[in-house]
């Protein structure tokens, strides 16, 4: 799948494969995640859209269910162990 390269609040690069309808997104923490079902209007509006991080967290994250398939699981970290250290 070709991945395009965006910069939009923690997105870093999107890709589609309308043949399985699966959505492949790249976070700035290195994860990547795979949305499927994802119709070819929904990939056509998300990588035009000039705000797509506001567009992914609308209409993907909140209406398709993700795969992690690389990256860390983010149940593993926890943000305020940077605060108040590891147990």
């Amino acid at each position: 799948m070709e991945m395009k390269k965006i910069n939009s609040g923690r997105l870093r690069a999107i890709g589609y494969d309308g043949r399985i309808r699966l959505l492949q997104v790249q976070l700035d923490d290195g994860s990547t995640l795979q949305y499927t079902g994802v119709g070819e209007d929904a990939w056509r509006r998300l990588s035009a859209s000039g705000a797509a991080w506001s567009f992914y967290r609308d209409n993907i994250e909140e209406e398709f269910a993700a795969k992690r398939v690389s990256g860390k699981a983010t149940a593993t970290v926890n943000p305020l162990d940077d605060l108040f250290g590891k147990p």
